[in-house]
C-alpha cells in the first residue's frame, strides 16, 4: 500500500551545501557477502579511518537494524527484501544529510542491491563484495549459526538453504581469505580517493 496525499519538501541546506562543508563527498558504501565474509569488520574499520581523517561517517550494521527498524521481520525472502528496501531508503537519507554510510549485510538477492542502487545518484553507490568461501565463512562462524542451520535448528539460512547471489559487477571485490584487514581497507581507501569522494 502506497503512501498518498504527500509532498516532497524540498530543503534550503542541500547535500551539495553539506558536502562543501564537510570537505568530502557523501556516499553509499555498501558491503555484501556470506555470514562471516568479513563485512561488518571491513565496514568499522573504514570507518575509524575516514572518521579520523575527520570525514562524517556511520556504518549500518544488519544485527543492530534487527533490533529495531527491522525488528518485525523474519528472514523469508519477503522479509528479506523489506529488510533491505528499508535500509536502502535509509541509506538515501543519511547520504542526503551529508554521511559516507557504510552498511553490512548480507543482502543475499542481487535484485533487491539493484534495487537501492536504483535509488542512489550514479557513481554514489559502491558495492564491495567480501569474497569468501563458505568453508572460511563457517570455520569464522563463533556463533554456531551455520552449525545450527546445516542442524536444522535454523531456517532459510543464508549459504545453507537460502541462496546468496554474488554481486555481477561491483565497484570493488575484496577477498577477505586472501588479503589482510589492513590491505583491504587501504585498496578500500585508494578506491574513494580515486573517486574524489575523500581526499
Amino acid at each position: 500500500m502506497k503512501s498518498t496525499n504527500i509532498i516532497y519538501h524540498n530543503a534550503s541546506v542541500t547535500r551539495k551545501r553539506r558536502n562543501q562543508s564537510n570537505k568530502h563527498k557523501s556516499a553509499v558504501i555498501w558491503f555484501t557477502g556470506l555470514s562471516g565474509s568479513g563485512k561488518s569488520t571491513l565496514a568499522h574499520s573504514l570507518e575509524e579511518i575516514l572518521f579520523n581523517k575527520g570525514c562524517k561517517t556511520f556504518v549500518l550494521d544488519g544485527d543492530n537494524v534487527r533490533h529495531g527498524l527491522s525488528s518485525n521481520l523474519n528472514y523469508s525472502n519477503k522479509d528479506r527484501k523489506e529488510n533491505i528496501r528499508r535500509i536502502g531508503e535509509v541509506t538515501r537519507l543519511m547520504m542526503e544529510a551529508g554521511l559516507i554510510v557504510m552498511t553490512a549485510f548480507i543482502s543475499p538477492f542481487r535484485e533487491d542491491r539493484i534495487a537501492v542502487r536504483n535509488l542512489i545518484p550514479d557513481g554514489d553507490f559502491i558495492e564491495i563484495y567480501c569474497k569468501a568461501s563458505l568453508e572460511t565463512c563457517e570455520a569464522r562462524d563463533l556463533k554456531g549459526f551455520y552449525k545450527r542451520a546445516r542442524a536444522g535448528e535454523i531456517k532459510n539460512y543464508t549459504g545453507i538453504d537460502s541462496p546468496y547471489e554474488m554481486p555481477v559487477n561491483p565497484e570493488l571485490i575484496i577477498d577477505t581469505e586472501k588479503e589482510t584487514l589492513d590491505e583491504s581497507v587501504s585498496k578500500i581507501v585508494s578506491f574513494l580517493q580515486k573517486k574524489a569522494i575523500i581526499r
